[in-house]
């Protein structure tokens, strides 16, 4: 058989680019999507440099028809899909519960669980035809408690944990396992333009979490490859917090 076949939405940066990379280190040819199409590339070019086969696609996953077209060309390119990793998503903007404007409200549910719930949709039907594969959303810890002034992403956030449930419980029976992840504060680059590298902000985000730092794109990642592999065979359905502790308190 040829090599396992991934697919990672957001994939130019942060957790996605992370995914993505690891992925391809374990042996998979790899689809990546993304608007930032500079970097994308760039990611491109690194999984090409380990010996693997990679299409990158400019998608904006609130473009229905963009979707379901990047899924014809993997399935076009490769035949198969294998695992997936539905990263791609926005914050939206920050405003009190009574302040938040339907253009924002509606923007982050198109992308964070429209755009995914068509993904997923994509996927399922791929999967269905080869008796099998896994998916891993990326949730928030946004979607398994409250947060001030960001009403349209905890929204979106827990829309993604149960449409995981879903299609879960739908599809189990069919070898097809989905699971979401829930990261806490992930050190990326967006969150060095939020610090600007500041020492005193950065171990005031770490000090969210009882282990007293941020988390890694690695360390997400790395959960992200054990979800979709056979070691996590009898998981699915779940909604797992990557948080250094944050939602145990």
């Amino acid at each position: 058989m040829s090599n396992p076949v991934a697919l990672v939405t957001g994939a130019a940066a942060g957790i996605g680019k992370a995914v993505a990379l690891l992925f391809a280190e374990q042996g998979c040819d790899v689809v990546i999507s993304d608007i930032q199409d500079e970097k994308l590339q760039a990611v491109a070019k690194q999984i090409e440099a380990m010996g693997q086969r990679v299409v990158a696609m400019h998608v904006n996953v609130g473009d229905e028809a963009a979707v379901r077209q990047l899924h014809q060309r993997t399935l076009e390119t490769f035949g198969r899909l294998d695992y997936a990793c539905n990263n791609a998503g926005i914050e939206g903007d920050a405003a009190k519960f009574t302040d938040c404007s339907m253009e924002n409200f509606d923007r982050v549910m198109n992308i964070n669980t429209r755009g995914l719930f068509v993904c997923m949709q994509e996927q399922i039907a791929i999967m269905q035809k080869q008796s099998g594969g896994a998916i891993v959303n990326i949730s928030s810890i946004a979607g398994l408690v409250g947060f001030p002034e960001r009403p349209a992403y905890c929204a979106s956030k827990g829309a993604v944990v149960q449409l995981t449930r879903a299609g879960a419980i739908e599809y189990a029976e069919q070898n097809i396992r989905v699971n979401a992840i829930c990261p806490g504060v992930i050190h990326t680059d967006m969150i060095d333009r939020v610090t600007g590298k500041d020492p005193e902000m950065e171990a005031a985000y770490g000090a969210f979490h009882p282990m007293n730092r941020m988390g890694t794109v690695d360390e997400v990642a790395q959960t992200v490859v054990f979800l979709c592999s056979e070691k996590a065979g009898f998981i699915t359905g779940q909604a797992l917090a990557v948080d250094g502790g944050m939602v145990a308190r």
